[in-house]
């Protein structure tokens, strides 16, 4: 492959060279599962999907790893707010996870391991750890003892003298640096008997760090490719998975990637912040694969302000693609001409996924294949139409894929809508035909009200919704 991707702890783009030939394996943190996703958590599933796609479509056999945090202190306090049981809340809110990964077309990852699932994996790293003199447990917990390995900091390049105490407890005086973070952490009183695992430390819990680690060993070995996440988990979670599992002997992830925030109002989108836009609200009022649009044309490494504008307008430029997509299939077929990727979208894709100038290669061949289309080349329509679903595929955005296909319920109300829609042009049709125009445009003007745009064409008439 030409890839080149750029590695935060470089700091600089780099060629992507995988571990095994013919082989990439990729780990991204997933979410914590104390409520429902916004769009900025969904922005890191969709960036990193088409990652994943572009190296499947590079020939690589892909092993994708995306776990859940399903045990956590917001979740035991979201929990008890709400008077239900910690893993009813999380299993709740696991499962609206994977309705806006579904919606917005983000491929099933490989495995999608529970942090829950996998308590053994993380005591076997504490009792390496602490083999090598990199651990140390007390009254229960079990800290990393960041002094005892010299590289921490060296993935976000900070210095660990200028580093502020870990916020893991309010039990610093305990630890033997303020900076050291917890791995393990013991029962306190009140915490439910369900949300502890027995360990040679006493029954406790995991801390969030050394989930990511054991879990990423367990799928993907000491070594593997990328591990990807969210610009905010560079530090301190990225930082303290890469510290103890190389403490533990481990070369761990080779290239680190991370993709930027989506905004509101100016401010990172954040629970915490009350500034969240949640996918289950936008995905009613826009098109899921409008919104999918939105949030992969940016680059993944640059921030995306939401707005509303936005939205409408990448939804318009969206439409454009697809308009000249379902023109082209009624005119020469969904399968026509050859699934050829086109030099400026390759090149595009292999400059850091540079999707910007990979979007922008789309629409210009759109271009090409509306004129096309407006001469009545065939041959042209066709080839153009089979390189941009190619290219749209890729970047998961195929309007004829079956993932954006409705179904059930939906299904039949399309049929209906369609079905009407195609009386309402044939009586359009026989008012032009015995020259009643008066009566044509107003069934025309009708439809336009309700959003649905009428072509006339050599072919016959067509429409198409307009928002």
């Amino acid at each position: 492959m030409s890839l080149r991707l750029y590695d935060t702890a470089a700091r600089a783009v780099r060629d992507f060279t995988p571990l095994r030939a013919g082989q990439a394996s990729v780990y991204v943190c997933g979410l914590t599962v104390q409520g429902r996703p916004h769009v900025g958590h969904i922005r890191a599933a969709v960036s990193f999907d088409v990652l994943r796609r572009w190296l499947t479509a590079g020939g690589l056999d892909v092993t994708y790893v995306r776990n859940v945090t399903d045990i956590d202190d917001k979740i035991m306090a979201k929990a008890a707010e709400h008077g239900v049981p910690w893993w009813a809340w999380a299993y709740e809110n696991e499962r609206a996870c994977t309705r806006a990964y579904d919606v917005l077309g983000v491929l099933p990852p490989t495995y999608e391991p529970r942090a829950t699932g996998h308590v053994p994996e993380m005591v076997t790293l504490m009792e390496r750890l602490m083999e090598r003199g990199h651990a140390y447990a007390v009254d229960g917990d079990v800290y990393f003892d960041v002094r005892s390995f010299p590289e921490y900091g060296a993935l976000t390049g900070q210095r660990l003298e200028n580093l502020e105490p870990a916020a893991d407890t309010d039990t610093d005086e305990r630890k033997r640096d303020p900076r050291d973070f917890a791995l393990w952490k013991g029962t306190k009183p009140g915490e439910p008997d369900t949300a502890s695992w027995p360990t040679p430390w006493g029954r406790g819990r995991p801390g969030w760090h050394l989930e990511c680690s054991a879990m990423a060993g367990r799928y993907l070995g000491e070594a593997f490719d990328i591990h990807g996440g969210g610009l905010d988990l560079r530090f301190p979670h990225h930082e303290n998975e890469q510290a103890q599992s190389r403490a533990a002997g481990e070369d761990f992830a080779q290239y680190w990637m991370h993709n930027g925030w989506v905004t509101l109002g100016g401010e990172k989108m954040s629970k915490s912040l009350g500034n969240t836009a949640l996918v289950d609200e936008v995905v009613q009022r826009v098109r899921p694969i409008e919104l999918r649009y939105y949030l992969v044309a940016p680059h993944y490494r640059s921030t995306i302000e939401f707005t509303d504008a936005a939205l409408e307008e990448a939804g318009q430029a969206f439409r454009r693609i697809e308009s000249f997509v379902k023109r082209a299939a009624e005119r020469v077929g969904a399968d026509a001409g050859s699934p050829v990727l086109c030099a400026d979208f390759t090149n595009a894709l292999d400059d850091d996924l540079g999707t910007p100038a990979a979007v922008a290669a789309i629409h210009d061949t759109v271009r090409a294949g509306n004129s096309a289309l407006a001469d009545g080349d065939d041959a042209a329509v066709a080839g153009t139409l089979g390189s941009v679903r190619a290219m749209l595929g890729v970047l998961g955005l195929d309007p004829l894929d079956p993932q954006w296909a409705t179904a059930g319920a939906d299904e039949r109300l399309a049929r209906a809508t369609d079905g009407l829609v195609a009386l309402a042009l044939e009586q359009r049709q026989a008012a032009r035909a015995r020259k009643d125009y008066a009566t044509a445009d107003a069934i025309r003007d009708q439809l336009a009200a309700l959003g649905l745009s009428v072509e006339d064409t050599p072919q016959g008439p067509r429409w198409e919704l307009t928002h």
